[in-house]
């Protein structure tokens, strides 16, 4: 059975995509916040074992792949799951922000990468898939960290594809809009009434849509595709 490595698992996409996956891979999380992974690993049977790291700390990454390798850990498949944000207007955008941001959503995913990889290639086979965002695509207002972390992961994964493929190792993205998550959870009613206006199918989407498109990623029916991007966001912006 093929081994997965998923970051950001305690969010609802990542929730998801455990309940997706389970049946036919042995999954393995990574999250910062031990209690949430705690309660994920009791109510999900199939979750083999878990990492406690805080991705934008480069020393705790590096710590928990030294774990990977001393246990020999093999996995097959990489899903980098895990993001954050940390909003500012543009010209009050400071530093710390926005590293925080791009550590931890565009750095991390390059360190994971890098070093899984490796065993893939050694495998002739693998799966990388990288969950970006909409916003990587057309910006959005008070986000530019985020932004740009989430199309330095598009631009990355593009190169990483070319490199990798003769390897057969796959890498694609999916590209979320709004899915029912925490993100969009502290919106007020108005909010959302103006954000669904917006979507031309009317309605916010469900972490099960984007678990739905990496099962298809994942799996051996998408083995000729990669470099690609999915994107799930009801029409929001067709690109």
């Amino acid at each position: 059975m093929r081994k997965i490595l998923l970051t950001g698992a305690n969010g609802g996409i990542g929730e998801a995509i455990c309940n997706s996956l389970g049946v036919k891979y042995e999954i393995f999380v990574l999250g910062r916040n031990t209690s949430k992974i705690k309660d994920l690993c009791k109510k999900n049977k199939f979750i083999k074992g878990s990492f406690i790291c805080d991705l934008s700390d480069e020393n705790q990454i590096n710590k928990i792949i030294k774990e990977i390798n001393y246990k020999s850990i093999d996995f097959d498949i990489l899903i980098n799951n895990a993001g954050v944000t940390n909003d500012a207007l543009f010209l009050r955008m400071d530093l710390e922000k926005w590293k925080h941001v791009v550590d931890t959503n565009l750095k991390s995913n390059f360190l994971l990468s890098s070093a899984l990889s490796k065993n893939m290639i050694k495998k002739k086979w693998g799966r990388i898939i990288n969950i970006t965002s909409v916003v990587g695509h057309t910006g959005n207002f008070g986000q530019s960290n985020y932004s740009a972390s989430k199309a330095g992961i598009l631009g990355m994964s593009k190169s990483i594809a070319l490199e990798l493929a003769k390897r057969n190792i796959t890498v694609n993205c999916i590209a979320p809009g709004f899915i029912e998550t925490s993100m969009t959870a502290v919106l007020s009613e108005s909010q959302r009434e103006a954000l669904v206006e917006k979507i031309p199918m009317g309605k916010i989407g469900s972490p099960k849509d984007v678990a739905n498109c990496v099962e298809f990623l994942v799996s051996d029916k998408s083995e000729y595709v990669t470099g690609q991007t999915i994107h799930v966001n009801g029409g929001l912006a067709m690109l």
